[in-house]
């Protein structure tokens, strides 16, 4: 996985509205970079709901939330229609960025086991150095707590 202090691996994919994203584009500024396993799923809507609750706050401290997933673009433009997210999520179809920062791993559901996504948060510096690493997030309370630990690494 993708450690604190290293440069976050640059990538290019289409984001929510079928257009062209490229990470290194928010270089200079501070970026929230969230991956999640599925929309539309229990945990992860919440997580996205988090986000977008706390994201007046987040861009007032300068940040960019970025939530990247294997679901389709159609999928995604569903999901930030349905609950009004107001930042950017990326599609990952074959899971080439989860595995880019070490998130692509086994898991284990129902006794099936199967490659996907450990929802992780990254939070990446203006340099675009990982400023902080969140592995295996649990939902609640996460949102704020990447928001706290933002504002500390900004007093630093």
């Amino acid at each position: 996985m993708v450690e604190v202090g290293m440069h976050a691996p640059d990538f290019e994919s289409v984001d929510d509205s079928g257009q062209p994203f490229r990470l290194s584009q928010l270089r200079g500024r501070w970026v929230v970079l969230y991956f999640y396993p599925k929309d539309n799923t229990p945990g992860c809507t919440r997580e996205a709901c988090a986000f977008r609750d706390v994201h007046t706050v987040l861009t007032q401290q300068g940040a960019t939330v970025v939530g990247v997933s294997p679901d389709s673009v159609r999928s995604h433009q569903r999901f930030k229609e349905q609950y009004e997210l107001p930042f950017v999520l990326i599609s990952d179809p074959g899971g080439q960025i989860a595995q880019q920062y070490g998130v692509w791993q086994e898991r284990h559901l129902y006794g099936r086991r199967f490659m996907g996504v450990a929802r992780t948060t990254f939070v990446i510096d203006p340099g675009g150095v990982i400023r902080a690493v969140f592995p295996n997030v649990r939902v609640d309370g996460h949102a704020e707590e990447v928001l706290h630990r933002l504002m500390a690494l900004q007093r630093e």
